[in-house]
């Protein structure tokens, strides 16, 4: 391998280092049940909060909350993962990395 393609490579691993570590500082929100439940989520899919309007809270119904949490968890979890999609593609061009 020549010296410059290995020279890119390093400098492609310290830009992609660098996104990776403001990933976990960005965030994205999610919300179902019309604002009733919001879920903010890391770039790293990591879940940082889950707020639940005490209007959204029927002890009658408790499904139906469960439902508008997993609808918002699920949402904010696919969002994270198109944030971090957006950051590394615009490093890598599209290009496809193993374990990204």
């Amino acid at each position: 391998m020549n010296k410059n393609f290995l020279k890119q490579a390093q400098q492609l691993q310290i830009r992609l280092n660098k996104v990776q570590e403001e990933l976990e500082d960005e965030t994205v929100e999610a919300t179902s049940g019309g604002g009733a439940i919001t879920v903010v989520c890391t770039g790293k899919q990591v879940i940082r909060s889950v707020i639940i309007e005490p209007a959204a809270v029927d002890p009658d119904d408790i499904g139906m909350l469960q439902d508008l949490v997993l609808t918002a968890v699920n949402d904010a979890l696919a969002k994270s993962q198109d944030l971090a999609s957006d950051r590394i593609s615009a490093i890598t061009g599209g290009m496809k990395l193993p374990g990204m």
